[in-house]
C-alpha cells in the first residue's frame, strides 16, 4: 500500500516532569554523582552526536557502514524481506535508509527519546522514499521495548500486522547498558521479534575490544566535539532541572576501565563549586566527576552467548578487517 505524503507520528515519551527531576536529582546526589546517557539527548544534543560520527577518531560509524557495505548481499540472504524494520535509536536515520532497497524493506518503524528531532528527520526521509510505510515513534524504549496498539494498529492498515520483524540496533548503542541491563533489553527485543511473523530477528552493531588508544581517541577527539557532546548535557539538565551547571567549569574526561571493559565518560569539576536546583544543591570539590556514561566493548564470542542468554537462535557475525566491529544476525 503506498505511504502518505507524510509519516505518521505517535509521541509516546511526553517526559513527566517529575519523574525526571526526581531521577536526576536522585544521580547527582549520589556517590559518585551521576547522569543517564539519556540526558544526552535534547535537539543539539542529537546533532552534536551527528558531528562525532564524522570525526577522524570515532572509527565506529565508518566501520559499521564499511562491514555493510562488503556484507550486505549476504546480509540479503538471510535477512527476511519485506520485513517490518524496528530502528531503535534512529536519530538521522541514515542507518536504515541505506537498508530500504538491498534487503527490500517493507515498512518502516522509527524509534527515538529525541521527539523534535526524529519527527523533523522522518518527514524529510518520506519525501525521499514516498513509497515506504514510515511510522515514527517518540518513545524512550531504554525502560519499555514493546509496541503501543497504535502502533500495531498502523501496521495492519498497512498489511504488516503479521509480516517478519528486523529489530534494528546499529552503532555499537548496546554498549551504553551494563550487562545485565543490555540482556533485559535484548529479551524485550526478542519478544517483540516473536510477535511479527515468521523469520524475523534482530541486526546489531557491537563494537570490539581493542587497543585501548584507539579507544580512547574515539571519545576523546581532538577537536573537542565530544567534549561539547559531554558539557551539553549539563545544560539539558539545566532546563529540566531548573539548575546552574556552568558547562565552562566542567572538564570533559574519557578513559578505558580494563576491569569492566568499559569506555568511561565523566564531567570534572574545575574547582569547588556548588550546584543548586529548586529544592536541592550538591557541592562538589575539585577534581569531583559527574559520570555521563559506559560504553561497554566486547568480544564476538561473549556477544554471541548474551544473544543466546535473550533467546535468540544461533546468530551470523560480520566483521571488518581488523575485528574492531561486528554486526551480528540474530534470528528469534
Amino acid at each position: 500500500m503506498p505511504a502518505s505524503d507524510a509519516p505518521r507520528f505517535l509521541q509516546l515519551h511526553r517526559p513527566d516532569t517529575e519523574a525526571l527531576r526526581t531521577e536526576l536529582t536522585e544521580g547527582l546526589l549520589a556517590t559518585p554523582a551521576r547522569a543517564e546517557p539519556k540526558f544526552f539527548y535534547d535537539r543539539l544534543g542529537s546533532c552534536l552526536f551527528d558531528a562525532i560520527t564524522e570525526l577522524g577518531e570515532y572509527y565506529p560509524t565508518r566501520t559499521e557502514a564499511g562491514i555493510f557495505d562488503a556484507g550486505i548481499a549476504d546480509m540479503a540472504r538471510v535477512l527476511p524481506p519485506a520485513a517490518v524494520l524496528i530502528d531503535l535509536g534512529a536519530g538521522n536515520c541514515a542507518k536504515a535508509a541505506r537498508l530500504f532497497a538491498p534487503l527490500q524493506v517493507g515498512a518502516y518503524v522509527a524509534v527515538d527519546i529525541s521527539v523534535d528531532f526524529l519527527r523533523h528527520t522522518l518527514a524529510a526521509l518520506q519525501q525521499r522514499h514516498p513509497a515506504l510505510p514510515m511510522l515514527g515513534l517518540g518513545l524512550d524504549f531504554s525502560q519499555t521495548l514493546a509496541l503501543p496498539d497504535a502502533a500495531q494498529e498502523w501496521l495492519a492498515t498497512q498489511h504488516r500486522a503479521q509480516a517478519p520483524r528486523c529489530v534494528f540496533y546499529p552503532g555499537s548503542s548496546i554498549g551504553n547498558f551494563t550487562p545485565e541491563r543490555a540482556l533485559a533489553l535484548l529479551r524485550q527485543a526478542h519478544a517483540l521479534c516473536r510477535a511479527g511473523g515468521p523469520g524475523g530477528g534482530l541486526l546489531i552493531g557491537v563494537d570490539q575490544v581493542k587497543d585501548h588508544g584507539v579507544l580512547q581517541a574515539a571519545y576523546d577527539d581532538a577537536l573537542g566535539v565530544t567534549a561539547a557532546f559531554n558539557r551539553n548535557l549539563l545544560l539539558h539538565v539545566n532546563a529540566l532541572l531548573g539548575s546552574d551547571f556552568a558547562p565552562a567549569r566542567w572538564r570533559h574526561v574519557a578513559f578505558y576501565n580494563s576491569a569492566e571493559s568499559r569506555i568511561e565518560m565523566h564531567l570534572e569539576s574545575d574547582g569547588a563549586q556548588t550546584v543548586r536546583w529548586p529544592g536541592g544543591e550538591r557541592r562538589f570539590v575539585a577534581g569531583e566527576r559527574l559520570h555521563t556514561e559506559n560504553s561497554y566493548k566486547w568480544t564476538p564470542e561473549r556477544f554471541r552467548s548474551l544473544l543466546t542468554a535473550a533467546g535468540f537462535g544461533p546468530a551470523t557475525h560480520w566483521s571488518d578487517p581488523r575485528g574492531w566491529f561486528s554486526v551480528f544476525w540474530a534470528p528469534v
